[in-house]
């Protein structure tokens, strides 16, 4: 009985799926700091296949995706009326990307089926429809493609197909630029390994993006203290005034 039951662990150990290939993977920051000088960044992605077995003869794809704060957003659709620029139409975003970049070793099509990009929300496009798009309002994908527009010429949507440099199947790297206008919180880092558009492996870590200095202490004054805030900013503007009203007289004096 006891070599029956041994035989049928074996059995079932031998039909479970291998995981041949799997990320190793490093940030060259662990943690970005905003302060007033702050003018963007950029962080240096890279890692290494780990395998089990010999490399197969299909084709392998990386993609990494940089992931800030979804936040609330909404689209709005002007146009012309009596000669004056209006809004007329609007959807409600709940929560989108505030800054979101992928990377890849080919074109996103050829490195991810629609499948698996239904499943790990990898583009920008479901990245957007994952957190909390309005799906009844009318037109949506003009309004993300839109709002995809607006950010990419910002730089906080960015798109970067053959970006990442793979060395023997093995060894990657890519850099990801960061703007100035970054949303402070988490930025959440993503690793796929992919073959014939299938991911087999992903790798996930969080880099922490905070103010400090100066821009700390006003960030919590202004959301903390309201009151104190707004009084010292009235009394910084009549400082300023006073400043600018004294310097006049003097040099008309």
């Amino acid at each position: 009985m006891a070599m029956f039951r041994l035989a049928l662990v074996l059995l079932f150990c031998m039909t479970l799926p291998i995981r041949a290939e799997t990320v190793v993977a490093g940030l060259s920051q662990t943690r970005i700091s905003i302060n007033t000088s702050f003018q963007g960044s950029e962080i240096l992605v890279f890692g290494a296949v780990k395998r089990e077995a010999p490399i197969p003869a299909e084709k392998l794809d990386v993609i990494i995706t940089v992931q800030g704060p979804a936040v609330p957003v909404t689209v709005r659709r002007k146009a012309r009326r009596l000669g004056i620029w209006v809004n007329t139409e609007s959807v409600e975003v709940d929560r989108a990307p505030s800054f979101y970049s992928v990377s890849t070793t080919a074109p996103l099509s050829q490195a991810l089926s629609q499948t698996e990009d239904l499943r790990h929300q990898v583009s920008i496009d479901r990245a957007i429809r994952a957190v909390g798009v309005a799906d009844g309002a009318e037109n949506v994908p003009a309004f993300i493609q839109a709002l995809i527009r607006i950010r990419m010429r910002a730089g906080l949507y960015q798109m970067q197909p053959n970006t990442i440099s793979l060395i023997e199947d093995t060894l990657f790297r890519t850099g990801v630029a960061l703007p100035a206008n970054l949303t402070e919180g988490d930025y959440v880092t993503r690793i796929f390994l992919t073959r014939g558009g299938q991911v087999i492996d992903m790798h996930q870590t969080t880099i922490p993006v905070r103010k400090v200095g100066l821009e700390r202490w006003i960030f919590n004054l202004a959301h903390r203290q309201p009151l104190i805030y707004g009084l010292l900013s009235v009394l910084i503007a009549v400082i300023a005034g006073w400043g600018a009203s004294a310097v006049f007289r003097y040099f008309r004096a």
